[in-house]
């Protein structure tokens, strides 16, 4: 499979927490690095500050429901890529 996306996290969103796990580097040399935050306010700055740190330019994410909306509009603007992605694969 080729790599098409160097500093990539996925985020699982739920009503009390957000599981994020950050995959950096190329075809070789990967690092991956998996946390869990609250979706409180200061929780959602630190996810914020975790991606950041790890240097992640695309985010897609995947929650049922609103809970992935304070999460989403959180990290607008600052990634490159934000995904919103349905799960189900339907509608």
């Amino acid at each position: 499979m080729k790599q098409i996306r160097s500093k990539v996290a996925g985020l699982d969103i739920h009503r009390d927490t957000v599981v994020a796990c950050a995959r950096i580097g190329g075809p070789t040399d990967i690092e991956v690095t998996k946390e869990s935050f609250p979706t409180t306010r200061a929780g959602l700055v630190k996810l914020a500050s975790f991606l950041s740190n790890a240097g992640v330019t695309t985010v897609a994410m995947e929650a049922t429901g609103v809970y992935w909306k304070p999460v989403y509009y959180a990290l607008e603007g600052l990634v490159d890529e934000l995904w919103l992605c349905n799960a189900s694969g339907s509608g």
